[in-house]
């Protein structure tokens, strides 16, 4: 009757509710055993009825009917008083097995809820730890930030000291009061703006922007770019073609990288809990590229996060490839061989050695739409667009088409094959908050919706 509850000795890791079922079950089967044998003693009692009718008969044939009767009613007396022995003792026994039985299911749940206690003090204790790792591994990183951030402000003093004597006050607040934001921006000297610049990374004023990467033709969602914006005090919002030109003659533009590096890698980190499907492009400068102070520092900081792999793709331009040079393309090797994949973008030549590229860890390559539908010639590209990206997958490389503005345009993409598009048409950069990325669309957030044409 405890065939199921011994199971549970050769199962001693099931959940409690199980264990609690198949006792449950050994308790019903053995309240079922009696309704079980009631056929069978009343066929044996009956038996018992004819035996004794037939004794007696043959009895009273003999010696009379009053004494065969007796005799028959004697003898069947005794035969149930021999019936109701051995069925107390086969209902003994049968007891005497069942709580052996439940004694030991009880030994086995007993073992399991000791097992499942264990295990779940090595769970806390593997989460504890896990929590702890990376609780340190944050509070580096603010360390490394914070050393970061004073590194910056000491080059940023001394490169003031360098500079000519500012505006006057009056001469400052007459231009602000008379230019637009953008256009205040556009004409502060550049002592203004190197402390502009400095103040809003010092206040935390770093926005990252996202602008999503499609497949063609389903328009689904598979990457992001991640685009860097800084703000003024004001709100006005400074671009990188305005923070570059002041940062990286004054040498920053690898501390603006670092900071910036930070802030994706936690952007990531939360996109990567919604939809690890989705790859986030992240770019790095030219001047990053080259710096040899930071760019070890980089590595090994990567070389930490390794498990964002999947998710991180590092864009760098063209002409900052090319000027790296040897020590560049060795960098961005032991960068791929982290498991990061490389893109290419800003490609103002198509004459390129593309196996080259593969061996150094390149994936994808960025080409304008409009270099790719009407400049392939300018760009001395080695073969038409029809054939761009078959040549382009040969070598193990992406094709992706940006700056796409117009559904015509993503006809003619069609037309070549092109299976990634980036631009406008897809959707605009949009700022990341701290709190999520939130989609744009209730229906399906992986899905960038057709624009209807003019």
């Amino acid at each position: 009757m405890v065939k199921n509850v011994l199971r549970i000795r050769s199962r001693a890791g099931d959940p409690q509710g199980t264990l609690v079922k198949e006792l449950e079950t050994a308790i019903g089967e053995t309240h079922l055993v009696p309704s079980e044998s009631i056929m069978v003693q009343f066929l044996i009692v009956a038996i018992y009825l004819l035996g004794a009718a037939a004794v007696g008969g043959a009895i009273g044939l003999f010696q009379g009917m009053a004494v065969g009767i007796l005799t028959g009613a004697i003898l069947f007396g005794l035969l149930l008083q021999l019936q109701s022995a051995l069925a107390a003792r086969r209902q003994k026994r049968n007891v005497t097995r069942e709580i052996a039985g439940l004694k030991r299911a009880k030994a086995s749940l007993e073992l399991a809820l000791t097992e499942t206690q264990s295990r779940m003090e090595e769970m806390n204790q593997a989460l504890e730890a896990r929590t702890n790792a990376q609780g340190r591994k944050i509070v580096s990183e603010l360390q490394v930030l914070e050393s970061l951030m004073r590194e910056f402000a000491a080059k940023i003093s001394e490169r003031a000291k360098e500079e000519p004597k500012e505006e006057p006050a009056a001469e400052i607040l007459e231009r602000r009061t008379t230019e637009t934001a953008r256009s205040y921006l556009e004409t502060l000297a550049e002592p203004e703006l190197l402390e502009t610049i400095r103040a809003s990374l010092e206040e935390n004023r770093v926005d990252l922007y996202l602008q999503p990467i499609v497949s063609l033709p389903q328009r689904k969602l598979r990457f992001y770019e991640a685009l860097s914006r800084l703000r003024a005090q004001d709100g006005s919002v400074i671009m990188p073609a305005q923070y570059i030109k002041v940062a990286a003659p004054a040498g920053l533009m690898s501390v603006v990288d670092n900071l910036l590096l930070f802030r994706c890698v936690q952007i990531v980190r939360r996109l990567t809990q919604k939809n690890r499907d989705v790859g986030v492009f992240c770019n790095i400068s030219g001047d990053t590229l080259t710096d040899a102070e930071f760019f070890p520092q980089f590595l090994e900081y990567m070389q930490h996060n390794r498990d964002l792999a999947g998710q991180i793709v590092f864009e760098f331009d063209q002409a900052a490839v090319a000027r790296s040079g040897a020590k560049g393309e060795e960098n961005l090797s032991f960068l791929s061989k982290l498991g990061f994949a490389l893109s290419m973008d800003h490609v103002e030549t198509l004459a390129l050695d593309f196996a080259r590229l593969k061996r150094i860890g390149f994936r994808h390559l960025k080409v304008r739409a409009q270099t790719l539908l009407g400049g392939m010639g300018q760009a001395r590209a080695a073969v038409g667009p029809e054939d761009f990206k078959s040549l382009l997958e040969r070598h193990g490389l992406n094709l992706i088409v940006e700056r796409v503005e117009d559904e015509k345009t993503v006809l003619q993409l069609l037309d070549y094959g092109v299976d990634f598009a980036q631009g406008f048409l897809f959707g605009e950069p949009r700022a990341v908050r701290d709190d999520a990325v939130k989609p744009t669309e209730k229906t399906d957030p992986s899905i960038i919706p057709f624009r209807k044409m003019a």
